[in-house]
C-alpha cells in the first residue's frame, strides 16, 4: 500500500460522480437530485483531515447533495461547475500556497485528464475510463463510490507512516 509518490501530498482533490459516488444520479421529481456516498470514503477523508491533509472537490457538476455531503465532512474547498478542470489548478495552488507535487487528484472520466496531467500524483479509480487509467500514476483496486477514496486516503497515510498510529488509536 505504501507508495513513495504520495510522501509529499498536502492536498487530495477529488472528482465526485464516479469517484465519491458510483456515478449513478437519481432524480426524484423535477428538481430533486439524489446521490449516494460511501460512509467508508467519508471516514477516510476525516482520517486525512485529522492528519492535517486537506481535501478538496473539483467537479464539472453542481449539486445540493454534494454541498450537503461536503458540509458534513468539513470540506470547504469546493470547485464545482468546472468544465475544464486543469484550468483551475493554478488557482488552487495559489490559494493554498502549494506546489504541484504536493497535490494528488482522483478521477474517473475524460474531463479529469486535464487536471491529472498537472498534479503531482494522478489517481484513477478501478472502473475509470481506459484513457484516464493511462494517465494515472496509481489505479485503485476499488471502484468509484465503493471505497476507492478510502483506499487512497489510507495509501497517503501509510506512505506518511501515519496509518498504523491511527489504527492503534482506534483500538
Amino acid at each position: 500500500m505504501n507508495n513513495p509518490k504520495l510522501k509529499n501530498i498536502k492536498l487530495l482533490l477529488l472528482d465526485v460522480d464516479g469517484v465519491l459516488t458510483s456515478g449513478l444520479i437519481i432524480y426524484s421529481g423535477t428538481d430533486i437530485e439524489t446521490k449516494m456516498f460511501n460512509v467508508k470514503d467519508g471516514f477516510g477523508i476525516r482520517l486525512l483531515q485529522s492528519a492535517g491533509i486537506e481535501v478538496g472537490i473539483v467537479t464539472g457538476r453542481t449539486s445540493p447533495a454534494l454541498l450537503t455531503r461536503c458540509r458534513d465532512l468539513g470540506i470547504t474547498m469546493i470547485y464545482d461547475g468546472i468544465k475544464v478542470k486543469g484550468e483551475i489548478f493554478d488557482i488552487i495552488l495559489s490559494e493554498n500556497h502549494l506546489q504541484a507535487h504536493e497535490v494528488a487528484f482522483v478521477g474517473d472520466d475524460l474531463p479529469d485528464i486535464s487536471l491529472m496531467k498537472k498534479t503531482g500524483v494522478s489517481i484513477a479509480v478501478a472502473d475509470a475510463h481506459d484513457a484516464v487509467k493511462n494517465h494515472a500514476d496509481i489505479i485503485t483496486s476499488r471502484n468509484g463510490g465503493e471505497g476507492a477514496v478510502r483506499e487512497v486516503c489510507e495509501m497517503i497515510l501509510d506512505t506518511k507512516n501515519l496509518l498504523e498510529k491511527i489504527i492503534e488509536n482506534c483500538l
